[in-house]
């Protein structure tokens, strides 16, 4: 306890130059700011890798554990561990997951009203027998790598849509569903602002049925579920028609993730 104490001293008066550095001083309030910094000090401590990552991406994983130091700590240390071992090289690089991009199954183009990258995800492409479970979960965190580093100064999400038009059997893949589901929750915490679901056959309710009970409450209320005839109107709430895939007719013609 007093360990504690005397690192949230430390943390009280910050040097300016060091707190803009790591931080950017967006919009982070006085409390995140103080439990960033003790949750910063015991992470580096453990695991001294912690020192690359800005506060932002602490905060990201305080906030998914409702500002629990100690919880969010442990969530920290198990993301850095796997990052490490999973991502040698920091990245995965499109010779790692060639059968995956082969189908354009992912692209990204546009910004939302917020300013947040778009991912358009398209879920009768994606053919289980096509690739290991492997290197599905390589391209997983390929597509998140990316997206995310696509993201402007001071923003920290993205917006999904998962257009499901022609999906069937061939295309279910219910561990292929939970792997996304474990990396996003799990390794990109408060990545995802808001995700529609489109062209929603009833059949994939029943494989939605089966993931649902296993998504945390924080993503379960940014999902929803568009009905086909208001799917431009919906969109249109979020993203202004400039920057609306030309598919949902909007203006942006969308671009394979590889080629964005």
């Amino acid at each position: 306890m007093e360990a504690k104490e005397m690192e949230f001293k430390e943390c009280e008066e910050p040097k300016e130059e060091e707190e803009e550095d790591k931080t950017g001083g967006e919009g982070m309030s006085e409390t995140e700011k103080s439990k960033v910094c003790i949750m910063r000090a015991l992470v580096e401590r453990e695991d001294p890798s912690a020192k690359q990552e800005d506060d932002l991406m602490i905060r990201r994983f305080l906030n998914a554990r409702d500002l629990d130091i100690e919880k969010a700590s442990t969530f920290f240390l198990k993301y850095l561990s796997w990052r490490q071992e999973f991502v040698p090289n920091g990245f995965i690089s499109t010779s790692e997951v060639p059968n995956q991009l082969a189908h354009d199954k992912i692209a990204v183009q546009g910004v939302d009203k917020k300013g947040r990258p778009i991912v358009v995800a398209f879920g009768a492409r994606h053919k289980p027998t096509k690739g290991s479970l492997e290197e599905f979960k390589r391209f997983v965190v390929y597509t998140l790598d990316t997206v995310c580093s696509r993201m402007p100064r001071g923003q920290e999400k993205f917006v999904g849509i998962v257009d499901l038009e022609g999906w069937g059997y061939s295309s279910c893949d219910i561990r292929g569903y939970l792997v996304i589901l474990s990396i996003l929750q799990d390794c990109y915490p408060e990545r995802l602002g808001k995700l529609f679901f489109v062209h929603v056959p009833y059949l994939f309710m029943t494989a939605w049925k089966i993931i649902y009970p296993l998504i945390d409450n924080r993503t379960k209320k940014k999902i929803v579920f568009v009905e086909n005839k208001t799917l431009k109107s919906t969109l249109l709430g979020d993203i202004e028609e400039s920057q609306l895939p030309d598919i949902y007719g909007g203006k942006l013609p969308l671009v394979p993730i590889q080629d964005c």
